[in-house]
């Protein structure tokens, strides 16, 4: 489960005076907090009735949480969220579908992974960005002026290191980053890629790219046409997971963060019923790995107010976002591989 890629999580003695009680993993015995344990299960159930009350129209509050709803938590599943749904309905399906085409809108909407920065992109050059009619003068000019009137081109979501191809700023990098994705035939080998691993592997031997990023671009990349596999193969976990794992884990036994989240997800259905929590899921779409990891990233920040005695490995102690509501149904979209209901799978639009 990449343990070479991936730290382990040094937890041998318990970080905080908090009941803990013993959990059979394969041969290993582990100690979960029990609260925190019991409350990741919780939020996961909430939060996700928080995303089927918004999806249905029904008018705030959502949710009776206090601290729901009034900070600001990414969705259960990690396509629901606003930047991937902008990704999946106006990058993967919208415009041409050859594999070039999705490869190159994919990772450059990626790479800065801000929803308005690709609108400023397509009002600087006057259509949406495409591999036909890219021009490295344009677009890096396009986010020069933009960073010159003080505008932030990247996300705060991710840190995405500079690739360092010789240009004076960053994103001139990450273009030139982006050509020598296109030029290498790279696209042809992520398309002829069968399984997640494959296809984060060819990511991964991308300058700059950590074992981090290339993962969370090869499940973009999975919901497109260009690559079809499996997100329950493995997964890898991010900064925020990390300190949700230490928080919730007193002892792992040495086990790994990959194989942490898995074993969340075989025991996902169980805990839910010990709870007598009503976990709906995504319209018959059971949480995979990458969901399940996204839940640790954000009970991460949820304990920080509902168990602030208990210090993760971020050792963070409040959450900055405050969740602003906007009524009204959302039109979520969703890979129609993923054999979701009609009404809820994305609609190719040229």
């Amino acid at each position: 489960m990449l343990e070479s890629q991936m730290q382990l999580l040094d937890l041998d003695e318990p970080r905080a005076d908090e009941p803990v009680r013993p959990v059979r993993v394969g041969a290993r015995t582990l100690q979960v907090r029990a609260s925190v344990f019991d409350t990741y299960w919780w939020f996961a159930a909430e939060r996700q009735q928080v995303f089927h009350h918004r999806a249905a129209g029904d008018p705030p509050p959502w949710t009776t949480d206090p601290v729901i709803g009034r900070h600001k938590f990414t969705n259960v599943y990690r396509a629901s969220d606003r930047v991937s749904q902008y990704l999946i309905r106006d990058v993967i399906y919208t415009g041409p579908q050859d594999v070039e085409e999705l490869v190159f809108r994919i990772l450059l909407f990626k790479l800065f992974n801000k929803i308005e920065t690709w609108e400023l992109l397509t009002g600087a050059i006057g259509e949406p960005p495409s591999w036909e009619g890219y021009d490295f003068a344009r677009y890096n000019q396009a986010l020069t002026a933009a960073m010159q009137r003080g505008e932030k081109v990247y996300s705060a979501a991710y840190i995405i290191p500079n690739p360092g191809f010789g240009e004076a700023r960053k994103h001139g990098n990450h273009l030139r980053l982006l050509e020598h994705v296109m030029t290498s035939g790279l696209a042809y080998r992520l398309a002829d890629a069968t399984t997640l691993r494959e296809v984060y592997e060819l990511l991964l031997a991308l300058p700059s790219l950590g074992p981090f990023l290339a993962f969370q671009y090869a499940i973009d990349l999975g919901y497109s046409p260009v690559v079809d596999v499996d997100e329950n193969e493995f997964v890898v976990a991010g900064p925020g997971c990390l300190d949700g794992l230490s928080k919730m884990f007193a002892d792992t036994a040495g086990l790994a963060p990959a194989d942490l989240v898995a074993w969340i997800r075989d025991v996902s259905r169980d805990e839910f019923d010990r709870l007598g929590l009503p976990f709906r899921d995504l319209w018959g779409r059971w949480p995979h790995l990458i969901d399940w990891q996204n839940v640790f990233c954000e009970v991460s920040k949820y304990t920080r107010v509902s168990h602030p005695h208990v210090n993760g490995v971020a050792s963070r102690t409040r959450i900055k976002q405050e969740f602003r509501q906007t009524p009204g149904a959302v039109d979520y979209r969703f890979p129609p591989k993923w054999g979701l209901p009609a009404e809820r799978t994305a609609q190719l639009r040229q």
